[in-house]
């Protein structure tokens, strides 16, 4: 435990940015699996009404990680990688 007062308040600090941290990377999970699950319907019944909520799905992820690279939850590169990701499955999806 630490003895000087700023390095107290330096732990209370972490603590709170690791938790909100956390519960960002958790939202940004949460939007990857709804966007895999867009993708999933739009395969089994290919429509235009199904594209358009896999296009909308794919929009808030894509925001969801610009922001959390903003705010220095994720590295750029990270962000990037998260980003490709989502795009392939998109392009594999939209070839089939």
């Amino acid at each position: 435990m630490a003895n000087i007062k700023s390095a107290k308040k330096r732990i209370l600090t972490a603590e709170r940015n690791r938790l909100q941290n956390k519960a960002y990377k958790s939202a940004i999970k949460t939007f990857s699996k709804r966007f895999q699950a867009a993708v999933e319907n739009y395969k089994t019944n290919p429509s235009p009404e199904q594209l358009g909520i896999v296009h909308q799905e794919i929009a808030a992820s894509y925001s969801k990680i610009d922001k959390a690279v903003k705010k220095g939850v994720f590295h750029r590169n990270t962000g990037a990688r998260k980003k490709a990701g989502l795009a392939h499955i998109l392009k594999l999806a939209s070839a089939s």
